[in-house]
């Protein structure tokens, strides 16, 4: 009798049915969690890159917006090359650091 199972009754035939489907429900749960958790996270990176974007947008515009207005401002007076360098160089400085890659964002890659 060693190698016989004591037969088995119905009600503990449904239980290890039971058990089993339970088990398999648990590990599919994981799985889709998992996946669930990816899809977030990259929606995520998706949000933080639609937003450096948008920041970047802000400030190319806000930079234009306040150089046509020391331009309008200027007009009036005589027209001297060294405020202008300076203020191109003001926007050329703002821009680059609005576009250019942060280096968290490089170590991320």
């Amino acid at each position: 009798m060693f190698g016989r199972n004591p037969p088995l009754n119905p009600l503990q035939s449904r239980k290890h049915l039971l058990l089993a489907e339970s088990e398999l429900n648990r590990a599919q749960l994981v799985g889709d969690m998992a996946a669930l958790t990816a899809d977030v996270r990259a929606l995520a990176g998706r949000a933080k890159s639609v937003g450096l974007i948008a920041s970047s947008a802000m400030a190319l515009v806000a930079g234009l917006a306040a150089w046509r207005r020391a331009k309008r401002a200027d007009a009036a007076a005589k027209p001297s090359w060294l405020p202008a360098i300076l203020k191109g160089a003001g926007l050329i400085s703002s821009l680059w650091l609005a576009f250019r890659p942060q280096a968290r964002d490089r170590d991320e890659s």
